[in-house]
């Protein structure tokens, strides 16, 4: 009994397989160790986020070079029995293989990074995290007006990055262009009412101007664009009802709920400020009278 507990213990492969389970722990025990002790001093929340995915794919990798250092004369026979296996399972794991091969896009590939606001699967939020298979979003919209969290946390496959466009609304260039309508009643000073729409633009979104024109340049460098006004503009359309101002601006992209009605708050208080000379138009209905009707009833 002694002699088979002996050979058991002096058994090659038996001395592998606990060197193995003790270098894994070592090399877990030391990323954990920096994790909690060394990451969590690093005050910026994205490094420290990305600090942390780092370590832990350096410890899958470590890992993988471990078993593979140390079982290496065992790996030789399996190999055609590997082979023919591996078909099989990249035909049953194909969209987990699409995903880990997604997930290497999105990190090399610059597609998006965490803290950005993306559309993606038809999903728009924030990026939370981002796995191996999946990324995680804080969803905005859906039942909630404007781009404002719903509180919905949603999990989509990293694979989706081949089958969808992936919007990214805060990229390279971290603005969005938007507008908002003015409708002016007609018979009002069209000058002044453009002059009163333009400078509340300047004074609201205004301070994006050259911020938003460096990251625009720094893209016309990087990739063939034409120059583009990020400056506010008006433009004005007559149409049946009314005389429609838009305004365009630039604004950040978690800014566009609050830059607008701090736009309609300013133009609305000068409107009414004007003593009449500029008035805000509204939908008119005009009852065209009905024809006379003869009716004539017979007594019998």
């Amino acid at each position: 009994m002694e002699e088979q507990i002996q050979e058991y213990l002096y058994n090659p492969t038996v001395g592998k397989i606990v060197t193995f389970l003790v270098g894994v722990a070592l090399i877990w025990t030391l990323i954990k160790v920096l994790q909690k002790r060394l990451f969590v001093k690093i005050q910026n929340n994205d490094n420290r986020y990305k600090a942390k995915k780092l370590s832990s794919f350096i410890g899958y990798l470590l890992t993988i070079v471990f078993l593979t250092v140390v079982f290496s004369d065992k790996l030789g026979g399996f190999t055609v029995a590997l082979g023919v296996a591996g078909a099989g399972i990249a035909f049953a794991l194909q969209e987990v293989i699409a995903s880990f091969a997604g997930w290497l896009a999105i990190m090399f590939g610059g597609f998006y990074d965490t803290g950005d606001r993306v559309q993606l699967g038809g999903i728009k939020g924030d990026v939370m995290d981002i796995g191996v298979l999946r990324t995680t979003i804080m969803e905005t919209g859906q039942w909630v007006d404007g781009d404002l969290y719903n509180g919905r946390i949603v999990l989509i496959a990293n694979s989706y990055v081949f089958k969808e466009p992936v919007f990214n609304y805060s990229g390279d260039f971290p603005f969005l262009w938007d507008e908002i309508k003015i409708p002016i009643q007609y018979g009002s000073n069209y000058d002044m009412a453009k002059e009163l729409i333009l400078n509340i633009g300047i004074e609201v979104a205004g301070d994006l101007t050259n911020t938003s024109k460096e990251k625009w340049h720094s893209l016309q460098n990087k990739y063939r664009l034409e120059d583009a006004q990020t400056e506010p503009m008006i433009s004005l359309v007559a149409n049946d009802n009314w005389a429609e101002y838009t305004l365009r601006y630039v604004v950040g992209y978690k800014k566009r709920r609050a830059t607008k009605t701090a736009l309609f708050t300013k133009i609305l208080t000068q409107i009414e400020a004007s003593n009449g000379q500029v008035k805000m138009a509204s939908a008119t209905f005009h009852l065209v009278q009905a024809p006379d009707f003869n009716i004539n009833i017979n007594k019998q």
